[in-house]
C-alpha cells in the first residue's frame, strides 16, 4: 500500500515538473543571444521566474476578471536587445499574431505564467499568455483588434 502511494506521488511530481518546464525563444532583430549559432535568445522557465513579477487584473474574451502574474514583455525585449517595430508572437501550434512594438510602452503588457495564483498549463493558456490591461484600457483595448492580440501558449517571438 505504502509503495503504491509512493509511486503515485512520484508520478505526480514528475508530471507537474515536466508540465512546468518551458522555453521562450526570441530571434530576428536582437543584439543579445544565448545561442549565437542560431542567433537566438532563449529564456528558460527558470530565467523567466527569476525576473521581477508584474500583475494585471483584467478580463479577457476567454476568462472572467482575474489576476494574471508574469513578466513585463518590455523586460524580455530589453534583455534580448530587441530593436524593431513589429514582433510576431507564435503559439505552440504555430498560430501567430503580429503586434506593434509600440504597444509595449503604451500598455505595459505582460507575458503571464499565472492566472488566479496558479501556474498556467498548456491546456489552460500556458505556458505564456500575452495580457493587456483590457479592463483599464477602455473601448480601445476591448475591441476586436486588441482581443486578437491576446495570444496564449507562446513559445517564440520574432522581432522585425
Amino acid at each position: 500500500m505504502m509503495r503504491n502511494i509512493a509511486f503515485a506521488l512520484l508520478a505526480v511530481v514528475i508530471a507537474q515538473s515536466s508540465a512546468l518546464s518551458f522555453t521562450l525563444q526570441l530571434s530576428g532583430n536582437i543584439k543579445n543571444t544565448t545561442d549565437s549559432a542560431n542567433k537566438t535568445y532563449v529564456f528558460t522557465d527558470k530565467d523567466i521566474f527569476a525576473m521581477p513579477v508584474h500583475s494585471i487584473t483584467t478580463s479577457t474574451s476567454w476568462t472572467p476578471r482575474e489576476k494574471f502574474d508574469g513578466v513585463l514583455l518590455a523586460d524580455i525585449l530589453a534583455k534580448a536587445g530587441a530593436n524593431g517595430t513589429t514582433m510576431t508572437l507564435y503559439a505552440l501550434n504555430d498560430y501567430y499574431i503580429e503586434v506593434p512594438i509600440s504597444d509595449v510602452a503604451k500598455y505595459n503588457m505582460i507575458l503571464a505564467y499565472k492566472m488566479g495564483g496558479n501556474l498556467l498549463k498548456v491546456r489552460d493558456f500556458g505556458p505564456l499568455f500575452l495580457i493587456y490591461p483590457r479592463d483599464a484600457g477602455g473601448a480601445e483595448l476591448n475591441s476586436p483588434l486588441y482581443n486578437s492580440r491576446f495570444i496564449w501558449q507562446i513559445n517564440r517571438i520574432v522581432i522585425k
